[in-house]
């Protein structure tokens, strides 16, 4: 496959809307989009044949920002909106674009129950550990001890596991990385896309203006080391002792099951034996 050039990416974004984009400098967000863009790129997948669904939140606004066909729907709800265009149109790829907060709290059940049933969705879960857009409240991924608008004194909440909660609800496919490894996250992105069944990428990010500040992580530079420097490939987990891998991100596919049935067949497969009227 040729590499992806800058005009590639460009015919990929929507020019005349919403340019310059929202996002504070330093943000990942940005990386996060470029990544998810050359996956599409490199599978040759026609735009027409894509649906992006976001929610509300900072790394939510890439589906204003890419020329695929979109919702920017509710605060939470983005898989809800995303599972009713897969039953509609299951040969679509539909790929959702949400934050820990959007997928985790608010949007929680919706994350668990399309993890449970399997369906054919890619969900990006841009991790940055803060609610960002709305003022800085503490997420169910913020690290207990650290601090946010809404925990001046210091988060004493035990820390969701974004990809073993997707696991564990049911997602044949899940992976992690990170901003700074965005060719990794590019390289996820496709096998996820390419996937039948539920695909969770979780891509831990920076929030330096909110969450680096309040917390002392440095500007965006220093964070991006810090993805760099404190994440390890599942491969090395598996060669290292403990006490070398404790406190480290683990970057890697996580797990991936193609055995378990795919949501829409199963229920397309259900439709055409009730139309030959055989109830059994």
């Amino acid at each position: 496959m040729a590499s992806i050039s800058q005009k590639t990416i460009h015919q990929y974004l929507r020019h005349n809307k919403k340019f310059p984009h929202v996002w504070c400098s330093g943000c990942s967000n940005g990386i996060v989009l470029g990544s998810i863009i050359r996956a599409v790129a490199e599978l040759e997948i026609p735009k027409d044949d894509i649906m992006m669904v976001s929610g509300i939140g900072c790394s939510s606004r890439i589906s204003v920002y890419a020329d695929f066909n979109s919702l920017h729907t509710l605060h939470g709800r983005p898989i809800a909106f995303a599972t009713g265009i897969k039953m509609y149109k299951p040969r679509m790829k539909v790929i959702v674009v949400t934050g820990d907060g959007d997928a985790t709290a608010i949007g929680g059940n919706h994350f668990i129950h399309a993890a449970r049933r399997n369906i054919d969705l890619t969900v990006i879960v841009i991790n940055n550990h803060i609610y960002g857009m709305t003022g800085g409240q503490f997420s169910p991924t913020t690290p207990t001890n650290d601090f946010a608008s809404t925990c001046p004194h210091g988060n004493i909440d035990p820390v969701f596991d974004v990809c073993q909660l997707a696991i564990g609800a049911g997602a044949t496919h899940v992976a992690r990385s990170t901003a700074f490894h965005s060719l990794e996250v590019q390289n996820m992105t496709k096998e996820a896309i390419e996937h039948p069944g539920c695909s969770v990428v979780e891509v831990i990010s920076a929030c330096p203006v909110i969450y680096g500040r309040m917390n002392k992580k440095g500007n965006a530079s220093k964070m991006m080391e810090n993805m760099r420097d404190n994440s390890i490939s599942l491969k090395a987990v598996e060669k290292l002792p403990e006490e070398k891998t404790k406190g480290k991100i683990v970057r890697g596919v996580l797990k991936k099951d193609t055995n378990i049935p795919e949501y829409t067949d199963s229920y397309a497969k259900l439709v055409e034996r009730l139309k030959r009227g055989n109830d059994e």
